[in-house]
């Protein structure tokens, strides 16, 4: 089914994995002491440009491979939800920038806690793709989707403090819309884990 060496796909899908682990990373250290806006919101662009270079190069090698090691859709659709989530995280360092938001938010903090363990599941699974061991690639897809759900619970309880506990409406406005985008941003990898899966069920 697969080749021995391990393919370019493989290969770059790991590094897209391992940007994503170090950009939320990066985020969930910096999003508690926000001090220089300017810098975090660069950093975090330079992980998405990184992320960016990946998708370049599986879509050049996409377009002069006859024959790849997994269905064509399915590595477009792992490189798109990859490369989501890291889009997503670099949208949320812009909108700390835009709206000068420097205060500590535990509610933000308990978000990135998840998106830093999603990261680590995708991450694992990304690799285990990379050595053929798809079953195994369940239990990371399944623990994703796991988390994902403890991110929708978040969205309700901050969204309802935020309205029993914020009465400028243009601080509302700002929060809600933090809130909004990390909780997108766990739905990307809720998309990374359903490729997966696809992609188990496609060639086991």
């Amino acid at each position: 089914m697969f080749n021995r060496k391990k393919s370019i796909f493989f290969q770059t899908f790991e590094e897209m994995a391992d940007t994503i682990v170090e950009a939320v990373e990066y985020f969930h250290k910096h999003v508690a002491q926000l001090t220089d806006l300017t810098s975090f919101a660069r950093d975090m662009k330079e992980f998405e440009s990184k992320c960016d270079r990946h998708v370049h190069t599986i879509l050049t090698e996409l377009n002069k491979t006859f024959i790849t090691p997994i269905d064509r859709d399915d590595i477009l659709k792992l490189t798109g939800s990859l490369d989501d989530v890291l889009d997503g995280i670099e949208a949320l360092a812009s909108r700390f920038e835009m709206y000068q938001i420097r205060e500590h938010d535990k509610y933000v903090s308990v978000f990135a806690e998840i998106l830093v363990k999603c990261s680590h599941e995708i991450r694992k699974a990304v690799h285990l793709l990379s050595h053929k061991k798809l079953l195994a690639m369940r239990q990371h897809a399944i623990a994703i989707n796991e988390l994902e759900n403890e991110a929708d619970d978040l969205m309700r309880e901050c969204i309802k403090t935020l309205f029993s506990s914020v009465t400028d409406p243009i601080e509302l406005m700002k929060r809600k819309e933090i809130y909004e985008r990390l909780e997108s941003t766990t739905d990307y990898c809720e998309d990374v884990a359903n490729t997966l899966e696809t992609i188990i069920m496609r060639n086991s």
